[in-house]
């Protein structure tokens, strides 16, 4: 998503996500165009409308957790270990920032109503998009034989569970406990490292204990 757009589309995108920290749900185009100093018809012309806005400054979110590594020649334990860490941590860092805990508010003040527009906006885009994004990675290890399982559906799920765990719900609720960097990385370790105790088809793949710090070291072939 980020690849396709200008730098000049990135702070548009950036500057609606703000107001929706600030007004939630009254977001208006016209807002947008003040805020980011353009004209609508520009707006109108790169998203499309409101809805258009919404959806690529969900997705302008979302590609904040990286791409993961797709070639089975260089898919090793080590890599296994390595992306999964990767795309937990990223995944934490959007859920816990300020923009993506406004967007799923208004998202869930919406849920029930005529108005659930940014709602489903957020769910195609936001967890069935990463979805979409995590699951060729696990087949491929899957098919490399890093990876047992039967259903790729429910791996992801779980590995879903293991790293948001509470988090978003407590945040959406008003927790204002302050998540650091460090804390991030430590529950991306450890998220990684018990789904591979689940999941890992070798030994080597799968992380070390947790020592009293949080802290993992991959054990690699």
């Amino acid at each position: 998503m980020d690849e396709a757009l200008s730098e000049r589309q990135k702070a548009v995108l950036d500057a609606a996500l703000s107001l929706l920290v600030e007004d939630g749900d009254k977001l208006t185009m016209t807002a947008v165009a003040r805020r980011a100093s353009c004209s609508k018809e520009t707006l109108y012309k790169w998203f499309g409308g409101r809805d258009g806005l919404l959806t690529a400054t969900v997705q302008w979110q979302a590609a904040k957790v990286r791409a993961l590594p797709m070639r089975r020649e260089t898919l090793c334990p080590e890599s296994l270990v390595q992306g999964l860490e990767q795309f937990a941590s990223d995944w934490l860092r959007v859920i816990a920032s300020r923009t993506s805990i406004a967007l799923n508010r208004v998202a869930v003040g919406q849920a029930g109503t005529d108005n659930h527009d940014l709602g489903l906006i957020v769910l195609e885009n936001g967890p069935v998009a990463l979805r979409a994004r995590l699951r060729p990675f696990l087949d491929l290890a899957h098919e490399a034989g890093l990876l047992a399982f039967d259903d790729a559906d429910l791996a992801f799920g779980t590995f879903f569970g293991l790293v948001v765990r509470d988090v978003q719900i407590r945040l959406l609720l008003g927790d204002r406990t302050p998540i650091t960097d460090a804390e991030i990385d430590r529950d991306a370790r450890r998220a990684t490292q018990q789904f591979l105790a689940l999941y890992g088809a070798h030994e080597a793949a799968r992380a070390a204990p947790i020592n009293e710090r949080g802290n993992t070291h991959a054990r690699v072939l």
